[in-house]
This record gives structure tokens, sequence and C-alpha cells, in this order.
């Protein structure tokens, strides 16, 4: 399966490769981004790289991975989106995050909607989870307006964490266009 481009309209998303290592790192460094997403551990270039290559070896076999998020008139990297294995066991969950200089602008759930319809419609899930630790409302706040339900609160690696979940049947927008060659 590849995968090449999703256009919103203010936004594309791309698989990461390689080449977006130093905008990524600089995003998972970003102290509003690492607060939540790596603890608020300062994470190395390296295990930044081992995730692209992991992401690109998903996309590879899976289809899905996580994709840079950009600007349509602009290829300074904002911030992530896709799909990536969370919790024991592993789950595979809705993930997103978008640099601090950009909140506020609606960017993480226009992206976030589009990675939805890209799941529902080109890999067939029927339902599709995410989560984030129980004090980041913004992360609440962006899966509520999804469409996304509550659906449990728990103890996850030692961190209070509520989860969410949409249904296929659930999904009604259809506002990306995916460019290129997809399935």
């Amino acid at each position: 399966m590849s995968f090449l481009e999703i256009k919103t309209e203010r936004l594309k998303l791309r698989p990461l490769t390689m080449d977006d290592l130093d905008a990524l790192h600089q995003i998972w460094t970003d102290a509003g981004v690492r607060k939540y997403l790596w603890d608020d551990e300062v994470i190395s270039l390296e295990e930044t790289a081992s995730v692209i290559e992991k992401s690109v070896e998903y996309f590879r076999a899976r289809g899905f991975g996580l994709c840079a998020v950009l600007p349509l008139d602009d290829n300074r990297i904002i911030g992530f989106c896709g799909y990536w294995f969370f919790h024991e066991p592993p789950q595979l969950e809705l993930l997103y995050g978008i640099i601090t200089d950009q909140w506020g602008k609606g960017f993480a759930p226009e992206a976030a909607n589009a990675m939805l319809q890209y799941g529902f419609e080109h890999l067939g899930f029927q339902e599709v989870l995410a989560s984030t630790d129980g004090a980041n409302a913004a992360s609440v706040r962006v899966m509520e307006k999804l469409g996304m339900s509550f659906s449990k609160r728990k103890d996850s690696n030692g961190l209070d964490t509520i989860f969410y979940s949409l249904k296929r049947e659930g999904f009604q927008n259809d506002k990306a266009h995916f460019a290129g060659q997809i399935g």
C-alpha cells in the first residue's frame, strides 16, 4: 500500500522521512509538545530517528504510521499526525501534535480529522482509538471536536490516562482530499 499525500482546507499531510529529522526533533523537544507526548523528557535526535525509521517501515508494511503536517502554502513542518501503538498490550491509536507557536489555530483537529478519514476509508478501520494524559485538556478538546466518545479513564504505565474512541459509522466528515496514489 502506498500513501503520498492528504490535503485539507489548509494543510497537507505526508509520511515522515529521514529528511524531516531535525524539524520533527525540534517539535518533539518543544516544551509544550513534549510535556504530554514524551512525559516532559527531552528525547535525543537518535530516538527521533528511530521513530521515523519505524514509521517508514509501518507505512511500507501496513499503510499507516506518522505523517508530517505542513501548511498548504509552506514547507515548514508544524506538527505530526498518524497512527501509532501505545500502552500494554499495544493498541493502535490516533496521535497528533502541533508545535506551540501554531496552537489555537485549529490545525490539530483538521489534521486528525483527515487521518480519521484515511483510517476509515482507506485502511478499513471499524473503530479508531485515542488517549491522552488526564491533565491534557487541549487534547481532550480535540478528540471531542472529532466526534470521539469518552471510553474510560485508568492508570496506564503509571499515568492517569483518558481514552476515547470513534466507530466508523459515527464518522461523518469527508473534507480531506487524497492526492496521489493511496491503496
